[in-house]
């Protein structure tokens, strides 16, 4: 690791969040299967992080539940349903819109369902690229909603006011107009629970 990376690990540790380094991604998916029991069930919110690194799909051939709520042929009840479920899961996996130097990471989500995961479920592990490293919470909340946000909704056509030019526009993104996609916001600042929340860094760019 540089310095960089164990000054960032060593904010985390003051704000009681475990940090771990794998050099690319493939090492990451191997770092999941290593953290979860082969007995526990697992959910997770929609990530195209968590889609590069394969980890979910891993998970599963292994033989562990998983609560999918993006399965083909499901209805937007059921996939509801499911969300609600992977928040109960004995993990939850996620991947932040951005990460700060100072330890903070932010979250943003339409349903819910990611933030409620993150904040109260029984494990988290969050996997992200360093390409989602900022410098500080101000710059972290820029990329969230003028850089992920605008991509994620251009990935999945949802009709939110930045998918006509890839621009945040807050000040129109309403409904029903809008179908809104950062309706939740998610500041994680530290964590009462020593050894819930766990973070993966990746060192390559992953996701948006």
């Amino acid at each position: 690791m540089d310095k960089q990376v164990e000054a960032l690990f060593e904010n985390w540790r003051k704000r009681n969040i475990s940090g771990l380094y794998c050099k690319n991604k493939e090492l990451a998916k191997m770092a999941v299967l290593g953290m979860i029991p082969r007995e526990s069930s697992v959910g997770f919110s929609g990530s195209k992080t968590l889609e590069e690194t394969e980890a979910i799909p891993a998970l599963e051939r292994r033989g562990n539940i998983i609560f999918d709520p993006y399965k083909p042929g499901l209805s937007r009840e059921e996939s509801l349903a499911i969300r609600r479920e992977a928040v109960l899961a004995d993990f939850y996996l996620a991947s932040a819109n951005a990460l700060s130097m100072d330890g903070e990471m932010v979250f943003f989500s339409g349903y819910g369902n990611r933030t409620s995961g993150v904040a109260y479920a029984k494990n988290v592990i969050v996997i992200c690229g360093i390409n989602k490293l900022t410098a500080n919470i101000q710059e972290a909340m820029t990329r969230a909603r003028e850089f992920a946000t605008p991509l994620n909704c251009k990935r999945l056509s949802w009709e939110s006011a930045c998918l006509k030019d890839g621009r945040c526009h807050d000040e129109i993104c309403r409904f029903p107009e809008y179908k809104r996609m950062c309706c939740q916001v998610l500041i994680i600042e530290g964590e009462v629970a020593l050894g819930r929340l766990r973070v993966i860094l990746v060192g390559e760019n992953l996701g948006y």
